[in-house]
């Protein structure tokens, strides 16, 4: 089962951060610059790859790369609109993301719930977990108007250790999402992306009805982030590592919330 959580920001104080990889995070510490992600430069590798809108051969798709079958190629859906920007989930890559996303677990903020704080090998080690896998997990760094600004784990959650601890159907699809930047956090930056990855889940993922996540239900700003983005609260589930709100959004609901 992947980890808890990390930052939504749904302008809630500082403290707060989710239970799914999500929540919203807090406000910048005391003598803490709010630049996590302004300073970031992009590789020529990486710009390349925003800029290419061309799907991937088929015979060239392999575990690690987002092209999951078993999670109908999220590297092929392209971006969405939303108020906040142009959006896009990016498959992560070693080589590329490790520095950045290591950088993310070591936020206390970050590191109070996904709990992968350490050197890069522990990260290195949660991720090739997913990526040397039979595609039932892909990790992916959120580009925000180009600047990558958050880390999510799709999962099916029908597949996962999770589904023994509530009533799943074929194909529920699973969300985890940490806000890197404090900058993005605490100004609903989080809702906002949760509809739009949900939104993307569902458009391109047909036999998929509902969109799960599982928020530490101590992270009462998480919680609320999924409310906001047209999730419901379905239980409380005894995991594991925690104590968790299931949420759920549906198909058949998508219009109404």
């Amino acid at each position: 089962m992947p980890p808890t959580d990390a930052s939504t920001g749904t302008g809630t104080t500082a403290g707060t951060t989710a239970g799914t990889g999500t929540g919203a995070g807090p406000a910048p510490h005391p003598g803490e610059a709010a630049e996590d992600t302004l300073d970031l430069r992009l590789t020529e590798d990486f710009v390349g790859l925003l800029g290419d809108d061309e799907p991937v051969p088929a015979e060239t798709s392999s575990a690690g790369t987002g092209e999951s079958a078993l999670l109908d190629f999220p590297a092929r859906w392209g971006a969405a609109g939303t108020s906040a920007g142009v959006f896009r989930l990016v498959p992560v890559r070693i080589e590329r993301d490790l520095t950045l996303v290591s950088r993310w677990m070591n936020d206390p903020a970050v590191a109070a719930f996904w709990e992968l704080e350490g050197p890069e090998d522990v990260t290195a080690d949660h991720l090739r977990a997913q990526l040397r896998g039979d595609g039932r997990s892909v990790p992916c760094l959120g580009v925000l108007d180009g600047v990558p600004m958050s880390y999510w784990e799709l999962y099916r959650a029908d597949l996962d250790p999770l589904a023994r601890h509530y009533p799943a159907r074929p194909h529920d699809t699973g969300i985890h999402l940490l806000i890197g930047g404090v900058a993005n956090r605490g100004r609903g930056v989080g809702t906002t992306l949760l509809r739009a990855v949900a939104d993307l889940v569902l458009d391109h993922r047909p036999h998929c009805g509902r969109v799960i996540a599982e928020p530490d239900i101590r992270n009462t700003p998480s919680v609320s982030a999924f409310l906001t983005a047209g999730f419901r609260f379905s239980a409380e589930l005894d995991l594991p590592e925690k104590r968790a709100a299931l949420m759920i959004r549906e198909r058949a609901l998508r219009d109404l919330l």
